[in-house]
């Protein structure tokens, strides 16, 4: 910000309070292409917008320069801290700030900008704040997470699962063996029941490990897939298991090519989904108003995994349900983390192994009302 001077070019220069008129800083302001705010230190309320602004923001200036940040951003991520900083700061006026954030907007998707915040030079008791939309670099960042956070878990699991498989084998041996002795005692089947269940649980854990392990099987790339195969074949297994009160809606681009896939995994990763989906739905599906849609589309240019692809198949999974808990909304993907007391937590997880397997990423928001998951598979990279 520091050292920016402007020459006023029009009879408009004169927009907003006086003072700020008197810097001549407005109409290079209103010139910039990025959104521009200035706001008045005292009790942020915005006295300029420029053109930019009123686009990104669908409000006219006339409306915005009536309103304080808080009217506008309700996001306790929006840079409000160090906006408050700046303005409380006295002893280095010319400071500036740079941050990601995701503000916000009642009635609005949440804007993913990169602000640069600072005091005008020439006009003190003024902040200066632009805005540059920032949904590509989040969405690498938070894509980069995803994939180092599934390695550490896939680590994880693989040492953690083989660990239990060892001695679980020997536990249900032993107590096999000590079920063949128990024959020659008088309360051997009272006796028994103990070992059964010691084999029964034994042999519980070892299904849970196997699951744990499924995931690192390689996927058989060997034939193109039709997507809309996958999807049909887990609408007629999830319509089976809740044949009344669910509403399952199809929006398929029939245009949309094969891809080389393994076409079970594929049908496993959709198929966990759209059953965790349609468990959180069962309140709705009482009443018959649960729904879950299918969509495919085609996306060009999206990057996957730091590739850049020309053309890959955007899926999108919704349901109208709850939603998913916030405590668990930033952990879905984690092994073992569920949000029914009887869910295994094995399932989002498996799918996106599978998913990543195919070179994928999948991806999930939700708010009550309505949950959409979606699945990125590259088509030409």
């Amino acid at each position: 910000m520091r050292g920016r001077s402007v020459t006023p070019v029009g009879a408009d220069a004169a927009v907003g309070p006086s003072v700020l008129a008197e810097t001549g800083l407005l109409p290079g302001l209103e010139a910039l292409p990025s959104v521009v705010l200035v706001l008045d230190r005292r009790d942020l309320r915005i006295a300029f917008a420029n053109l930019a602004a009123e686009a990104m923001l669908e409000l006219s200036r006339r409306q915005l320069v009536q309103m304080t940040w808080d009217d506008l951003f309700t996001s306790e991520h929006a840079p409000l801290a160090s906006i408050a900083a700046i303005s409380a700061n006295t002893q280095d006026y010319f400071q500036t700030t740079h941050l990601d954030a995701v503000m916000a907007r009642p009635g609005h998707e949440p804007l993913r900008v990169q602000a640069i915040i600072g005091v005008l030079e020439s006009a003190p008791e003024y902040l200066l704040m632009e805005l540059f939309e920032n949904e590509q670099k989040l969405r690498n960042d938070r894509e980069e997470r995803l994939l180092d956070l599934s390695a550490a878990n896939k680590q994880l699991i693989r040492n953690l699962a083989h660990e239990i498989k060892n001695p679980l084998g020997g536990i249900r041996g032993a107590a096999q063996l000590l079920e063949f002795e128990l024959d020659e005692l008088p309360n051997a089947r009272e006796l028994k029941e103990y070992t059964q269940v010691v084999i029964k649980e034994s042999d519980r854990l070892q299904t849970l490990v196997d699951r744990l392990l499924e995931p690192h099987r390689h996927p058989h790339i060997v034939r193109d897939v039709n997507i809309h195969e996958v999807f049909e074949r887990v609408r007629a297994v999830i319509l089976a298991e809740f044949p009344r009160g669910l509403t399952i809606q199809r929006d398929f681009d029939v245009s949309v090519p094969d891809l080389r896939g393994d076409k079970e995994q594929l049908i496993q990763a959709v198929l966990n989904i759209v059953r965790n989906a349609a468990e959180a739905l069962r309140g709705q599906i009482a009443e018959g108003t649960a729904m879950i849609e299918f969509r495919t589309r085609i996306a060009r240019r999206v990057t996957i995994a730091k590739r850049q692809c020309k053309l890959a198949l955007d899926l999108r999974i919704t349901d109208n349900g709850p939603g998913i808990p916030e405590d668990i909304r930033d952990r879905i993907f984690y092994p073992l983390v569920s949000g029914r007391e009887d869910g295994s937590g094995l399932g989002l997880t498996l799918a996106q192994n599978f998913v990543q397997q195919h070179d994928g990423l999948i991806e999930c928001e939700s708010r009550p009302g309505k949950t959409e998951f979606q699945i990125t598979l590259p088509l030409h990279c």
